[in-house]
């Protein structure tokens, strides 16, 4: 009762006359000075994909100590359009690129070539150029060198520039104003999906703007802490989440502020009863999702880890802003904000009357509910079945890029290897015997030593390889290449390279899903444990929730696959997925069955539930829409493994707001009845005076 009450005085004062102006020029005021404090940070540009303490990693470490680090080779692929063999003549046309190529070299390196492949179809030139600090760095020295290449391609060939630099610059290119792009696919979602919802031309414009600005914020705080905390993430995935979840305790607060005008003369009044009615249920969701993300700092993923941090702190973010901005907002334009549907106390309405129905279908029929339900989640899960994970560079671009062209024509003619050679750093004095070493194991083409360090103590050696770069028989490779040189005594030679940092990255991400999934199912526990004061619910509540995720996993992988044709998902794509379905779908949970354990209280768990669906039901469709949407924008985003996880994301939500909470979740509270609150049981005495006040409102 104290906390009830504490929680009313609060909202009263945040909603009054003079107190809705206070407070919005107050959490204006913070939010422009955190504005001004944090406009010009921004998060390290890295995106690393494998542990830091990964071979691969130490590897790159130590490759930094060498003369010309920051050298690395670009190649440029020739090969007639129709596929013919190259003449003498067009090869020796190709000698004329060298001096173009000379242009764009680091200096005191020379480029080579050309290279005519052993079937004559390709020739292939080598220019050691100076890369960037960043990719985007990168990105405009390969842009000019294209260009100049474009200026003296013969006819009827072509000539694609590839290579680690030029798929990283690439990469940069790709993203140019992509985030832009999301930004205002993702406002132009939610605008539309909030007009629908509220059928008002002016109501929409309120979460818009408390949301809106909430993300710039997130964006410019989780930039500051990536640069404090060396955090590595992708900013993409925090503005969807802000703008999702922030969308949804909108809608949940804004749905109570509906429902509490049909019975309020003042609309102040009206509005407080709403913000501390729905404050706990707001809370929980948030704090799960938060908890859930913080899990990821255990990660041992660079990408992962940085996002559970930079994620948590953009959602606190929107959860003030909701709390604290959207109400004296909503308070200062008052009742005629939902215009031309301006609800009106007095006017006998009967809560979701639609929603009510499916609810009484479904408590009528559980058992058949409960089957049909659990047979499409069962449906969904079977494609598992054939579902891979990890891409290779090709198949993590939505579109195709020059670089990722060049290397299937590279690939198609000389060994596969060559575009992304593996390297290996040794003692200087055992390099011979490393050299011998390596070039012994199965698919290795050529070794060869390319520089020592300054104190000549290290040896840098390439090994080309003639697997495929990230295909099986590569990364079984480089488990072998690793086994054989460990074994040279006193050589400490370490294998790195971008396919060595693959095979890094998918040990990693496996190791980060044993590690953080089952505290992502621990945490969601704890949070349905306390709120419901119940050990039955919480389980069976879980574990429909893990049915859900994995079907929502499942279905994104078969739609991937016939869709888009990828036959694979990308490394970070289970793990988040499966974190964000499991936190997001808790979320919808606390909605629907906080609001059952309240009516329960008066009438019974049956008759609980098709309450709280009928209260619930349009608010969790409309949210869980908004959020499906939201996430599905990831889509405009060139990198297949963002399309992947809205695209899953996007079918999870959808089920579980439509499937999990309005047929399964009711279905099971029907069948287990009273004793789903085990151990405790609700009663009038457990009700605090809201949930009567909420109860009462049903009437």
């Amino acid at each position: 009762m104290a906390d009830s009450r504490a929680r009313r005085a609060f909202s009263d004062r945040l909603t009054s006359r003079g107190g809705a102006w206070i407070s919005l020029g107050l959490v204006l005021l913070i939010m422009v000075t955190l504005f001004g404090a944090f406009g010009s940070a921004k998060a390290p540009a890295r995106n690393d994909q494998a542990p830091a303490g990964a071979e691969s990693t130490r590897t790159s470490e130590l490759m930094a100590k060498f003369p010309n680090a920051d050298r690395q080779s670009v190649l440029v692929v020739a090969s007639r359009d129709d596929g013919a063999k190259l003449s003498e003549g067009e090869v020796e046309g190709l000698e004329d690129l060298l001096p173009v190529l000379d242009a764009h070299a680091d200096a005191d390196a020379e480029p080579t070539g050309p290279m005519v492949s052993d079937d004559g179809k390709a020739a292939v030139l080598i220019a050691p150029i100076k890369v960037g600090v960043t990719n985007t760095d990168t990105a405009e020295v390969i842009e000019e060198l294209r260009t100049d290449i474009a200026g003296h391609t013969p006819t009827e060939m072509s000539l694609l520039l590839t290579g680690g630099p030029a798929f990283g610059a690439d990469i940069a290119a790709a993203f140019e104003g992509a985030d832009f792009t999301l930004l205002l696919v993702t406002i132009l979602i939610v605008a539309v999906l909030l007009i629908v919802t509220y059928r008002s031309p002016v109501l929409w414009l309120l979460p818009i703007i408390a949301v809106g600005l909430a993300d710039g914020l997130a964006g410019r705080l989780t930039a500051a802490a990536g640069a404090a905390w060396d955090l590595q993430f992708d900013a993409g995935i925090i503005s969807v989440l802000v703008f999702g979840a922030g969308t949804n305790y909108a809608l949940l607060l804004i749905s109570r502020y509906r429902e509490q005008l049909q019975s309020d003369e003042n609309h102040r009044h009206a509005l407080s009863t709403a913000w501390a009615k729905t404050l706990p249920a707001i809370l929980a969701s948030n704090v799960t999702v938060v908890l859930a993300l913080l899990t990821l700092v255990l990660a041992v993923i660079p990408g992962t880890h940085g996002l559970g941090i930079a994620s948590a702190i953009g959602l606190l973010i929107a959860l003030g802003a909701v709390l604290l901005l959207l109400p004296p907002l909503l308070a200062v334009c008052g009742r005629k904000v939902f215009w031309p549907f301006v609800p009106k106390p007095g006017v006998a309405r009967k809560h979701g009357g639609a929603w009510r129905k499916i609810a009484r279908s479904v408590v009528k029929r559980p058992v058949a509910s409960l089957l049909a339900g659990v047979a499409l989640l069962a449906v969904m899960a079977t494609g598992l079945f054939g579902t891979s994970v990890g891409l290779d560079q090709i198949e993590k671009f939505r579109v195709q890029s020059e670089s990722a062209a060049g290397l299937e024509v590279l690939s198609g003619h000389f060994p596969p290897g060559e575009a992304q050679p593996i390297f290996i750093v040794a003692d200087s004095a055992e390099a011979e015997t490393v050299v011998s070493t390596a070039s012994e194991v199965e698919g290795v083409v050529r070794v060869h030593p390319i520089g020592t360090t300054d104190d000549r103590s290290l040896t840098k050696i390439m090994v080309t390889s003639e697997y495929a770069p990230s295909t099986e028989d590569s990364l079984t490779q480089i488990a072998e290449l690793r086994d054989a040189v460990h074994a040279v005594p006193r050589a400490d030679a370490v294998v790195g390279g971008a396919v060595a940092t693959d095979l890094d990255a998918r040990t990693g991400n496996q190791r980060d899903v044993w590690r953080v999934a089952p505290l992502v199912l621990a945490v969601s526990f704890l949070v349905l444990l306390i709120l419901l004061r119940s050990i039955v619910a919480p389980v069976l509540l879980l574990l429909v929730n893990l049915a859900s995720a994995l079907a929502a996993i499942g279905a994104g992988a078969w739609l991937s696959r016939v869709l888009f044709g990828q036959q694979a998902l990308d490394l970070q794509v289970p793990l988040l997925a499966f974190l964000f379905l499991i936190a997001l779908g808790i979320d919808y949970t606390i909605f629907l069955v906080h609001r059952a354990r309240a009516e329960a209280a008066l009438r019974g768990t049956r008759e609980g539930m098709v309450e709280a669906v009928a209260h619930t039901g349009s608010v969790i469709t409309s949210a869980g829409i908004v959020l499906a949407a939201v996430f599905a924008a990831l889509g405009v985003l060139p990198l297949v493994t963002l399309g992947q996880l809205g695209l899953i994301v996007g079918v999870g939500v959808v089920v579980d707001t439509l499937v999990v909470r309005t047929v399964i979740v009711p279905a099971i509270f029907t069948l287990v009845g009273d004793r789903i609150w085990w151990p405790g049981k609700p009663g009038r005495g457990e009700l605090t005076h809201e949930h009567r006040e909420c109860a009462a409102d049903a009437h």
